[in-house]
């Protein structure tokens, strides 16, 4: 007997042992279960080490710990909106809020997800105005700036963003920044040295105790928040660093949707913020939302911001996301770059399309990552068959996480259309309920259409060999990217 089946001989027992323990721990999640297994079967042993590295399941952990302040102050005004919600609180000119009660009563339920009525928003859909935007507000804040990025790039735009926080922090105002420890893993400590002499706060989120390992790799904080004086936000899909302003040779373009908030909602993220920063410096600052009516606005856009995490026993944001492609009757434009999705939620827009509902998905035609790029295209083949239409973005890349449906309600936020967005990081999307807004998106979308070519049933069915093999090994391990 050689010395290799020797070992095969002892892998095996170790291994099937090994599989136990992963149908065991992933009984709630048969894809997961699935794809785990196809791991431990190629990469034997060393595939349960990178299992318990990556697969670990922080919902049966209690990550955020509230004061008892905090929580009364919020279970009551979730239980005044319940209240006032089952009284009919919803009154609106166009019906457009009324006819998605049921939306709107779950996020609060089970979200906490606040309805603000008055609010106003912009949008920006390229990196140079909402940065330009962000520093002039900046620039003007005169008591706190909050600052939140799942990547914060150490190049130019990176340190413009920084230094304009150091003159902040220099004039005593209160300057925290919270990024995410593998996401922006090239920050160093010489990178931070002015902004820390200037008495500016920041903190990682999950960082890795021991260098280039962190068993805490596969749950990232995805979020993009700023909040300034309390009283305006901004959340969306950009980053920090000049990729986003289109000065990356791969990327070119960079296209993206990014908010910039006034009115009631701002407190909702402030208070988001102040979690994660509790979190992530084991602090205990208050994270309680200030008053629903701030004195910035009278425009009525109702709206929620629904966060989804780990800790969440339900996946709230993807829950948000099937009641509105449940509650469709005429149309879904999407636009995501990466799509990879559940078996709910592929089942819930095969059968919307099939009730005659013109669905619309856009992806970037350019790869970022090649296993969900691949991944991607299976998912929508396996929807093309039905009559949805999809198309291709060539001018750039595509980065905006959108869906706006009936031109009536939409969702734009920092989670992408895919499994780890709606399942294992930590997100936020803000819930739109006016039809004005969702107008104004739609034309956004139709304008970027113009920038797309089609990718049709018959170029799918037409892919090349290569194409075929690509997209069968990462369908396989989809549940886990």
């Amino acid at each position: 007997m050689t010395w290799n089946s020797d070992l095969t001989l002892l892998l095996l027992p170790i291994n099937i042992l090994l599989a136990i323990v992963v149908v065991f721990m992933e009984r709630r999640n048969v894809a997961a279960t699935w794809s785990w297994l196809m791991v431990l079967l190629f990469v034997p042993v060393l595939g349960f080490v990178l299992y318990m590295i990556l697969g670990q399941n922080l919902r049966r952990r209690k990550l955020y710990r509230f004061s008892k302040r905090d929580q009364t102050a919020l279970l009551s005004l979730v239980a005044e909106q319940e209240q006032l919600l089952s009284e009919g609180w919803l009154g609106d000119e166009d019906g457009t809020t009324a006819a998605h009660r049921k939306l709107i009563e779950m996020n609060v339920s089970s979200a906490r997800a606040l309805l603000t009525l008055h609010n106003e928003i912009d949008f920006f859909t390229d990196g140079l105005s909402k940065f330009e935007r962000l520093l002039t507000d900046i620039a003007e804040a005169k008591h706190s700036i909050y600052m939140q990025y799942y990547i914060f790039n150490n190049d130019e735009w990176g340190r413009k963003i920084r230094d304009a926080l150091i003159a902040k922090a220099q004039e005593g105002i209160q300057v925290r920044l919270l990024y995410d420890d593998i996401g922006s893993r090239k920050l160093n400590a010489k990178f931070f040295k002015p902004f820390d002499a200037a008495g500016g706060e920041r903190a990682a989120f999950f960082p890795s105790r021991i260098p280039y390992l962190n068993y805490r790799i596969n749950y990232r904080n995805h979020r993009k928040i700023v909040v300034i004086d309390g009283l305006i936000a901004y959340t969306g899909g950009f980053n920090v660093g000049n990729e986003y302003v289109g000065l990356d040779r791969r990327f070119g373009n960079w296209r993206d949707t990014h908010i910039r908030l006034i009115g009631e909602g701002v407190p909702s993220l402030q208070r988001l913020f102040l979690m994660d920063w509790n979190l992530a410096t084991n602090q205990k600052i208050q994270g309680l939302p200030g008053p629903l009516r701030l004195p910035n606005t009278k425009n009525r856009l109702p709206m929620q911001f629904v966060a989804g995490g780990p800790s969440s026993q339900s996946f709230h944001i993807e829950n948000a996301l099937l009641n509105m492609i449940h509650s469709a009757k005429h149309s879904i434009l999407l636009q995501t770059p990466y799509f990879i999705p559940d078996e709910s939620l592929l089942s819930a827009l095969r059968v919307a399309a099939l009730s005659g509902v013109q669905i619309h998905i856009m992806l970037p035609k350019l790869a970022d990552h090649m296993f969900v790029h691949w991944a991607s295209r299976y998912y929508v083949g396996e929807l093309l068959s039905n009559g949805i239409k999809c198309y291709l973005y060539t001018n750039g890349f595509l980065h905006a996480k959108m869906m706006v449906v009936d031109g009536q309600i939409a969702s734009v936020g920092t989670a992408n259309f895919d499994i780890r967005s709606l399942k294992l990081n930590f997100e936020v999307n803000a819930i739109i309920y006016d039809q004005p807004t969702a107008q104004r998106l739609e034309e956004i979308y139709w304008r970027d259409v113009e920038d797309s070519e089609p990718f049709t049933l018959e170029d799918y069915n037409n892919r090349s060999a290569w194409s075929k093999f690509n997209e069968s090994i990462s369908k396989l391990v989809s549940p886990i990217l």
